[in-house]
């Protein structure tokens, strides 16, 4: 195993999960629970496994797709989920507006 790419991927992931939904998920559910050890468990699978499926899944896609195309595909998903987010912030804001008009 290559340890700069080890180290890289940690490091990209861990910084990206950080203030993620997955995180604050798994904040809720263990402060509503007693068992905080158990929900450590069960996060950390469901990561280990979604990881596990986007390697196998790029890995294969890879074998058939440049990564020049993969890095495009990737750069304008998170693109257009970026600006669907950034309209929808304001569509929300408005019809917060207007229910605090209406009672």
């Amino acid at each position: 195993m290559v340890l700069s790419l080890l180290l890289s991927t940690f490091l990209t992931v861990f910084i990206a999960e950080l203030g993620d939904k997955t995180q604050l998920a798994t904040l809720t559910i263990s402060g509503t629970s007693n068992k905080p050890f158990a929900v450590f468990l069960g996060s950390s699978l469901a990561l280990v496994l979604a990881s596990l499926l986007g390697a196998l899944t790029g890995g294969s896609i890879s074998g058939f797709l440049p990564e020049a195309v993969l890095k495009s595909i990737a750069s304008i998903t998170f693109f257009i989920i970026g600006i669907r987010l950034f309209i929808n912030s304001f569509a929300i804001d408005k019809e917060e507006k207007e229910n605090k008009v209406d009672n």
